[in-house]
């Protein structure tokens, strides 16, 4: 049982950070590696609360909202003017930049989460703290998937919320034709400033969901791996529309766990699940290029 809750609190997080990437991949048309170093914010951000100022469960999740909304910035304001290869390259400047600094603000000797040695570099911060609302201890496996399961609720239901509105037509509107809609008089930067600040704030309290359960953080979190990973449960499930993130994260993430049902023998059965996980995804990828359940098709 608790292993099945285990697989859930993951589930729920990487929803959040697929449903938040698709806001800006496939709604807004613009190819981002840099959601693993937002999620990574958050992460970090809940563990030096915690251990340093013992700060509650709600106020973190404040904290991080606004945390991924500043650094959206670094993001939202070259996306005015470039898009494609270029914009690529940006993300994965300012992926390389949070990674850098997660793992180099360290100093050997220095207590970990102060000035000098914030983040505790590639050792990273342990002993991280469980969530507590209003007095309320979140301690075991079963309350921390039944707050993840809320918080990915909440949060799922703002972005389909958004998506199905004015606001979401808008973004693809961005996507297919930028010009004709800046012909029509919208605030095409007011858009893209909005779509990147809910979009990494998203990501931001996805880590803090991933702090809190897993007690410990380090920069591999923020690393390129990840968010590559990201950007494939899209891929996998589809972009443009509500339900593909959803299916994406389900498949990517319960997929290696069926597989691990079969009747292999133990000798080589870590190889030749991967390789099957490996064939299963290359046949979605071919025989639907745009996704389980995609409307929309990176080109």
């Amino acid at each position: 049982m608790n292993y099945l809750l285990h697989l859930g609190i993951y589930l729920n997080i990487y929803i959040i950070v697929a449903l938040s990437l698709n806001l800006v991949v496939g709604y807004l048309g613009r190819l981002s590696l840099t959601h693993a170093g937002y999620v990574a914010l958050g992460g970090y951000a809940y563990a030096l609360c915690t251990l340093k100022l013992g700060i509650g469960f709600l106020p973190i999740i404040a904290i991080a909202i606004a945390l991924g909304v500043i650094t959206s910035l670094a993001l939202s304001l070259p996306a005015w003017r470039f898009k494609g290869d270029s914009f690529v390259m940006i993300s994965l400047a300012v992926q390389a930049v949070i990674y850098g600094v997660i793992h180099n603000w360290t100093s050997p000797g220095a207590e970990p989460g102060t000035w000098t040695n914030l983040t505790n570099g590639p050792y990273g911060l342990a002993g991280i703290h469980k969530p507590d609302i209003f007095g309320i201890q979140f301690d075991t496996i079963s309350s921390i998937f039944a707050l993840s399961l809320v918080v990915m609720l909440i949060c799922a239901t703002v972005i389909f919320i958004l998506t199905k509105s004015r606001w979401g037509l808008l973004l693809k509107c961005i996507r297919d034709d930028e010009l004709a809609l800046r012909s029509l008089g919208k605030n095409v930067r007011l858009l893209k400033l909005q779509a990147f600040a809910f979009s990494c704030a998203m990501a931001a309290v996805a880590g803090v969901i991933y702090s809190s359960y897993v007690g410990y953080i380090d920069p591999t979190m923020a690393s390129l791996d990840e968010s590559i990973l990201f950007l494939s449960i899209l891929c996998i499930g589809g972009l443009g529309n509500f339900r593909g993130p959803i299916l994406g994260a389900m498949t990517l993430l319960l997929l290696p766990e069926l597989l691990r049902l079969t009747p292999i023998p133990g000798s080589y059965a870590a190889n030749v699940r991967l390789l099957v996980y490996g064939l299963l995804l290359v046949t979605v990828v071919h025989l639907r290029p745009q996704g389980i359940a995609g409307e929309y098709r990176i080109e």
